[in-house]
Formats: structure tokens, sequence, C-alpha cells
């Protein structure tokens, strides 16, 4: 038995980052969650390449997460209990859940609260310097 059209329609999306200006996030909607895609600038990136890995609670280094420096492919769901944080905000400049206080950097990585891991990172694909497919 195959997966309904409607199913398959929901696997993969397909985003224009062209429309996606330089330090700002757009939020999409992906298999009924919210997925964060963030243009950063190369202050943000030059700041989080210099995390001491050592210090996170979920260690991973910022090139294990975006594929490209310039841009974040992250779920946005708190991997606490669920909640969507806030882009832009928070002690680290990346997302900030408020409902109980966890604080992700611009990488996605928990840096301060509840929260025991790291934003996910979904499969993605770069098709060229203006396209990603998600899924």
């Amino acid at each position: 038995m195959n997966p309904s059209a409607d199913v398959l329609a929901m696997a993969k999306i397909e985003v224009k980052l062209s429309e996606i200006p330089e330090g700002k996030n757009v939020t999409v909607k992906w298999r009924g969650k919210p997925l964060f895609i963030r243009h950063r600038a190369p202050d943000e990136i030059e700041t989080e390449q210099k995390v001491d890995v050592s210090s996170l609670r979920d260690p991973q280094h910022d090139s294990e997460r975006a594929q490209r420096p310039e841009w974040l492919v992250v779920i946005g769901v708190c991997t606490h209990l669920g909640c969507v944080p806030i882009a832009n905000a928070g002690d680290y400049g990346g997302y900030y859940c408020p409902c109980h206080g966890s604080h992700y950097d611009a990488s996605g990585r928990i840096r301060k609260g509840p929260a025991p891991l790291n934003l996910e990172v979904p499969e993605h694909t770069f098709v060229d310097d203006n396209t990603v497919v998600i899924g």
C-alpha cells in the first residue's frame, strides 16, 4: 500500500531562499510543525563557529548543524515540552521558548534552561543557491 497524495505532498517542501533577508528568520509549516529557516549574518556565523563545544549540554559544532554557514534549518519545536520558540530572542540571540525559559543560540543549540537537546535539524538539500528542499 502506497502513501496517499496528501501524505506525499507533506513529505517535502521547497523554499525560495532569495525571499529571506540576511539576519532574518522565516517560519513555514512542514509535516504539521513549524520549521525555522534563518539567513545568518556574518557576525552570527563567526560567533556560533567560535563556541566551545565542550561547554554545551548537547555538544554539536555549528558546521554539523548548518550545511551552508549562512543558512540554518531547524524544526521550531522546543525539546523540553514541545512549545514553539520565538526567533531572534533570548540571551544568545537565536531562539527563546517563553513557556519555561529555554534559550537557544543562532545555531539552534540549547544554551540555557530546561530543554535537554538542541533544536532538531531536518533532512534538507540545497538544490541551488536560492532553493532548499526539506524532507
